[in-house]
């Protein structure tokens, strides 16, 4: 093991372009302030991030997903991150709502990329493109690539998610470089996303834990039985 987060722990391989993730069940809020354990989440998120994984990348986005391994194991290309988590927005909620004093729910006219700088010690602050490039965070090139990436992204899951009844709220994205081309890295799943049911609005992401709302386990559970629909 080299690395490990609040989500995963990363393992080296034989393979030097080549690294095995674990997802672990361990939940956490606020940047690590609030912690607990939803049981099996790693196993659901594993098993979500392959499927959009493979979505994505049958849609043209390279990643870095390689293979499942087992339950809880992923095999990835191995990516030098780059430091700054994209989140796009289709409706207002979360921290936007906060800031902007926007009611949760309304929807954006169009979808909003935005980017934070990647440190839990800073607690990961709202910066501009401008910030990632004077700092070396990433070229400008770089960040139009992954503003394009993105974008594409929301594209394919909103669409995808549509046909299975969940609205895709917004998300989180990390980039990394892999044989100097910039590709899709991190997991996609409840843990990084907003997903809410498209009659009921009930809320299908780690907000039911952040909220304290109960019925975690279920909603992953859920939204894993939508998506391998």
């Amino acid at each position: 093991m080299f690395y490990e987060g609040k989500a995963k722990k990363l393992y080296s391989t034989a393979d030097p372009d080549l690294v095995i993730a674990y997802f672990k069940d361990d939940a956490t809020a606020f940047n690590g302030k609030k912690k607990d354990t939803i049981e099996d989440k790693g196993v659901m998120n594993n098993r979500m991030s392959e499927l959009f994984f493979t979505l994505l990348e049958k849609n043209g986005v390279k990643t870095h997903f390689v293979r499942r391994l087992n339950d809880r194991e992923m095999l990835c290309k191995r990516l030098q991150i780059i430091p700054v988590e994209t989140v796009v927005r289709n409706i207002v909620a979360g921290s936007m709502a906060k800031r902007l004093g926007r009611e949760e729910g309304e929807p954006l006219p169009h979808p909003i990329v935005e980017y934070y700088y990647k440190s839990d010690a800073l607690d990961d602050p709202l910066i501009i493109g401008e910030h990632a490039i004077a700092f070396g965070w990433a070229t400008a090139a770089e960040l139009k690539q992954v503003d394009e990436m993105a974008l594409k992204v929301n594209s394919i899951l909103k669409r995808f998610l549509d046909e299975r009844g969940v609205i895709l709220v917004d998300f989180k994205l990390e980039f990394g470089r892999y044989q100097g081309e910039v590709i899709l890295g991190d997991e996609i799943c409840p843990d990084t996303c907003r997903f809410w049911d498209k009659a009921t609005r009930q809320k299908l992401d780690k907000d039911r834990f952040r909220r304290d709302l109960g019925g975690v386990e279920e909603a992953y559970h859920e939204m894993l039985r939508r998506v391998e629909i």
